[in-house]
């Protein structure tokens, strides 16, 4: 697998973030719903990866600057393809190391509370995140659960591929 910078101009790119925004919006009421579109995805201060296997897409994810020394993951998403194939432990590895490189301090992220988002939040506990209060412009809304994780702590491996789970 290879994590390539992705400007959101394939076809493939463009139906797994479609995907991904109509599955989430699915589980929430639409105020409630905080998936980044393609061109909030476009937008400055977003970076956008996805994650191919020969040439087929297997997931995504996004690091977005909140500020100088704080940033939010987004857009976390494994394809139905390559669900438990540690796509999503690589990715998050990923952008931690970037967002270290980068001079971040902090690394948030916001995820459902539903069963559904349960693999989401071990993977993220499993790589350090703990739940937080809301961050930016969040407000606590019983649709989200928000996980937080200082960048100069201990580093987290990532988790073997048989436990990873998808992420959102």
């Amino acid at each position: 697998m290879k994590i390539l910078q992705d400007d959101l101009s394939s076809e493939a790119t463009i139906a797994l973030i479609r995907a991904h925004v109509m599955d989430l919006a699915g589980h929430s009421p639409e105020e409630s719903c905080h998936a980044l579109d393609l061109d909030a995805l476009r937008a400055p201060g977003v970076t956008f990866w996805s994650v191919w296997e020969s040439d087929t897409i297997a997931g995504c994810g996004a690091l977005k600057a909140l500020d100088d020394t704080h940033a939010e993951i987004k857009s976390m998403r494994t394809a139905a393809t390559h669900l438990r194939r540690g796509v999503a432990a690589k990715l998050l590895d990923h952008i931690i190391v970037e967002a270290r490189a980068r001079g971040f301090k902090r690394l948030s992220l916001e995820t459902g509370p539903h069963d559904i988002f349960a693999p989401a939040r071990s993977l993220y506990a499993r790589f350090g995140f703990e739940t937080c209060p809301p961050f930016g412009s969040y407000q606590e809304d019983p649709y989200s659960v928000f996980m937080t994780r200082a960048l100069d702590g201990p580093d987290y491996s990532a988790p073997s591929k048989s436990s990873c789970r998808q992420a959102s």
